[in-house]
This record gives structure tokens, C-alpha cells and sequence, in this order.
């Protein structure tokens, strides 16, 4: 008589829609897309920025007028054709990202109209209507840079095929930084920076797009070092430090940094470039070494051009006088000179106080680039410092969503990117915010989908699309995108844990 065959193990049953990217739902059980969560939230969005718009038109001119709702509605036609878009091309993509991104930059065109209403009144002119204006130029720079969004997320069906790219990507990355700092002041200085290329009366920054495609290369850069990126030398204080031959990286894009620093005149895009990379580094080895010596390196940089500047001025006197300013903005005649930018921040700020002076009831022209450097001054002057907290509390939300992205993607390339724009949102509104607040000296950064401008509106639109794209592929349960690092193929699925294989690490 012979003993009853082992049964063979069987596999672990398939987790529901909510599970990680390569899992399926129950069967019988439709996977849940979450598109109706996006309209609702969208839905409501829209409602808040009705509310705001009325609101303001009261506050600013006494009254409500009839065609109040247009620039929503306008508004809301572009943001449900954006839904319709995500619901066809990344039926899983994030249902809270939209309706965020939506808000925010609805709340950055009413402010804008109310910037249109007090300079008209300022100047004894008529209003300018929906279309005129900054807020109208802002309601068609919002059409354009959602219809390229949209048209992105059609174009990369899978966002491993970037990766492809990613030497073509970085070299025309370094190529845009670089192209203002030859051109001539004429061509490329705004407000002592040169960060532009003007041509007539149109300009666009092309730093905003080369943070894009630095990402990129910084991404697959890193996928493909990490492993001697990881390697530690030495232990101190509890912490492993790199060895030194693996610092030639670190030290190359610090000497670039400084050189944008330098030339550009603008501490901000220089902190930008630099904090993308270390923060991507730092995702990469999770070696909390490399934060450590990013900071020193960068701080030593800023130190030591400030003091050169003290000492022989020449390339380095911009960024001293900056500084200066930063340091003492009350001092002397600097409230009505150099340091009224700062100044009047400050006195925007502190007249909101706690509650604000309530919508349409400040005073936007008494602060300089209230439309985009300072826009977000000009707003906590009216909605206060709650107001202005559940404002962050929602780029906060934007942040978390494309860290979720990364955390449930499943190649390396797509954990690196997505991290790292989600770090950049989050950079670029800590550098603007740390400069109106005299946190960091004031730089030249416009608030993310709240300033006037095309170049950061169109390409903060580009980097959320992108988001979405890896957040499809992390929230399918149906994804094949399973492959651990750089491919630019479709992936293949993964295997099933007791298939894999297994190493010794000594």
C-alpha cells in the first residue's frame, strides 16, 4: 500500500484591484478604475472655485456680476475634457491628482482676475473683461498646457519607454539651462536673472522643461550605478559614508549647480538642479549619507559666494547682494529700493494675518510681481494664514500621490522618476515660499500652477501627466510593468514568490 501523494503548493490567491501593480482582481469582480472618485472630487473643485470667484467679485467691486461663472465654466471645460482623456488613456491613473492640480490652479486664475480688477481700478479703466488681462492670458496658457498634458499621456503609453532617451534627454536638458546664459542680458535677464529667452513680446523659461528631462537621465543614471553608488567606506556616527572615488558625480552636478548659481544669478533654480539630483541619489541607495553630504556641498558653495562676492564682487556680486537683502531688508533705504519686493511680502503677509482680509478686499498693487514671483503673498493678504495652509495642505496631497506613485510602481526606473518629480513640486514650492517668507533669499521661482506664465504652467501640467502615466502603471491590477530596472520594452510579469530565485549575500 502506498502512502498519498504530496499535494503540490499552490500558488497564493490573486489580491483585489487595490493590491500591487501585476496582481488581478477576484474573479467575477471587476477591477475598480476610481474615474467616478476623480469626477466627484473634481465636481467639488469646481464648486469651491465658484464660491471663491463670487466671493471675490464681491469683495473687490461691491457686487456679483451676471457673467461671474464664466472663467469656472471655461475652467471646468477644460478640466472634465482632461478627465475624459485620463478616463480612455490611464483608466487606473490616481483619481486625486486632477481635482488637486484642478484646484489649485483655478484658485491661481480667480486671483489673477482680481489682480485684473484692482489695476483697472487703479489706473480709472474699465474692467478687462474675462479674456483681458493676466487672468484671461492665464485661462489660455491653462488650455494649452492641459491640451499638452493630455497630449503627453497619449504619446507615452509606457513610461519605461523615456528611459530609451535618457542621454538624448539630459544633454538637451543641459543644452535649455545653458542657452540663457549665452544669450545677452536683452535676450535672457528678468529681475537681475538670467533665466529667459525673449523674443519680442513672448518669453519662456527653458529651465522649467529641462527639470523634466535632467530627471530623466538623473533616473536611469542611477538605476544603472546604484549598486556602487551603495558601497560604504567608512562608518560615522552611526551612518555609512561612500567611498570617495564615487563622489565624482555628486561633485560634478554641485560644480554645475554653482556655475547656474553663478551665471544665472539665482539661488533658487541652482537649488533646484542640485536637490533633484541628491534627493534622486538618496532614493536610489537609501543611504542617508548622501542628504548629509549634498547639504554640505551646497551650503559650502552658497557660503563661499557670498563671501567672494563681499571680497572681489564681479561674477558673484548678485547673489551678495541678495543676500544682503535677505539678511536686513529694513535697513537704511532698501524698503523703497532694493528690498521693496521683500518688504512688501512681508507687509502683505502680516496684514492677512490669521483670517485674511477676505477675498477681494486687499490691496494686490502695492506688492511688485504680485502676478507671479509673489503671487503667493498677494493671496495669504486676502485668505490668511489658515487660508493659506489648506493651500499647502493640498500641494502637500499632490506630493503624497506621486510618492505613492513611486512607492507602488514596480521597475526602478519608474520608483527614481516619479520620486523625483514628486521631490520637485515639493522643492520648487519650499524655494519660492522660503523666499517671500525671508526663510532663504527671494528667487526668481514661480509658484507651481498658481503664477502667471506659460513656461511653469506647461510644464508642471507635463509633470503631473507623467504622474498620472506612473501612477496607472502602479494602480493596474492588470500591469505588466514588473521589470526591476531600466527597460524599454513592455516587461514581462512577475514571478511568484515561491518561483524565484534565491542568493547568499555574504
Amino acid at each position: 500500500m502506498t502512502a498519498p501523494a504530496t499535494p503540490a503548493p499552490q500558488p497564493p490567491p490573486a489580491s483585489n484591484a487595490h493590491g500591487p501593480a501585476g496582481q488581478s482582481a477576484p474573479a467575477g469582480r471587476r477591477p475598480r478604475t476610481r474615474r467616478n472618485v476623480e469626477l466627484a472630487l473634481l465636481v467639488f473643485a469646481l464648486m469651491l472655485l465658484l464660491g471663491y470667484m463670487a466671493a471675490m467679485e464681491a469683495g473687490a467691486l461691491g457686487e456679483i456680476s451676471g457673467d461671474f461663472w464664466v472663467p469656472v465654466a471655461i475652467l471646468g471645460a477644460i478640466f472634465l475634457c482632461a478627465h475624459l482623456v485620463i478616463r480612455f488613456l490611464a483608466p487606473y491613473a490616481d483619481p486625486v491628482l486632477l481635482p488637486a492640480v484642478a484646484l489649485i490652479n483655478g484658485i491661481g486664475v480667480v486671483y489673477l482676475r482680481r489682480v485684473d480688477l484692482a489695476r483697472a481700478d487703479a489706473a480709472k479703466q474699465p474692467d478687462p473683461g474675462t479674456f483681458g488681462g493676466v487672468g484671461g492670458k492665464q485661462l489660455l496658457w491653462t488650455l494649452l498646457a492641459v491640451a499638452l498634458a493630455m497630449g503627453v499621456l497619449a504619446i507615452v503609453r509606457d513610461h519605461r519607454a523615456l528611459s530609451r532617451y535618457a542621454y538624448t534627454l539630459g544633454l538637451s536638458g543641459v543644452v535649455l539651462v545653458l542657452i540663457p546664459v549665452v544669450l545677452p542680458a536683452s535676450l535672457s535677464e528678468i529681475n537681475g536673472a538670467k533665466l529667459w529667452i525673449k523674443v519680442g513680446g513672448f518669453s519662456i523659461q527653458p529651465g522649467e522643461f529641462a527639470k523634466i528631462m535632467l530627471l530623466v537621465f538623473f533616473a536611469v543614471y542611477l538605476v544603472r550605478k546604484r549598486e556602487v553608488l551603495s558601497l560604504a567606506s567608512k562608518r560615522f556616527m552611526g551612518i555609512d559614508f561612500p567611498r570617495g572615488r564615487d563622489l565624482g558625480p555628486v561633485v560634478t552636478v554641485w560644480l554645475l549647480s554653482l556655475m547656474v548659481l553663478v551665471v544665472s544669478k539665482d539661488l533658487g533654480t541652482s537649488l533646484m538642479y542640485f536637490g533633484m539630483f541628491v534627493v534622486t541619489l538618496y532614493i536610489a541607495t537609501e543611504r542617508s549619507s548622501w542628504l548629509i553630504i549634498g547639504l554640505m556641498l551646497f551650503f559650502g558653495g552658497v557660503f563661499a559666494a557670498y563671501f567672494l562676492g563681499a571680497a572681489i564682487g564681479g561674477p558673484f556680486a548678485n547673489f551678495y547682494q541678495r543676500a544682503e537683502i535677505w539678511l536686513d531688508p529694513f535697513s537704511g533705504d532698501r524698503p523703497y529700493d532694493d528690498g521693496y519686493q521683500l518688504v512688501q511680502s512681508l507687509l502683505g503677509l502680516g496684514t492677512g494675518g490669521l483670517f485674511g482680509a477676505g477675498p477681494g478686499k486687499g490691496y494686490p498693487t502695492e506688492i511688485p510681481e504680485v502676478h507671479s514671483d509673489l503671487i503667493f503673498a498677494g493671496i495669504g493678504e486676502e485668505i490668511g494664514l489658515f487660508g493659506l495652509t489648506s493651500l499647502l495642505v493640498i500641494y502637500l496631497l499632490i506630493v503624497e500621490r506621486g510618492l505613492r506613485a513611486a512607492l507602488g510602481v514596480r521597475d526602478s526606473f519608474g520608483k527614481l522618476f516619479a520620486g523625483g518629480m514628486a521631490f520637485t513640486v515639493a522643492l520648487q514650492l519650499f524655494v519660492i515660499i522660503g523666499g517671500i517668507t525671508r526663510l532663504i533669499p527671494l528667487t526668481g521661482q514661480t509658484t507651481p500652477f498658481l503664477s502667471a506664465g506659460g513656461s511653469s504652467l506647461m510644464s508642471n501640467w507635463v509633470l503631473i501627466a507623467l504622474l498620472l502615466r506612473i501612477s496607472a502603471a502602479a494602480r493596474n491590477p492588470m500591469s505588466t510593468s514588473a521589470t526591476v530596472g531600466v527597460s524599454g520594452g513592455r516587461g514581462t510579469p512577475p514571478a511568484r514568490l515561491h518561483e524565484a530565485p534565491t542568493e547568499m549575500i555574504r
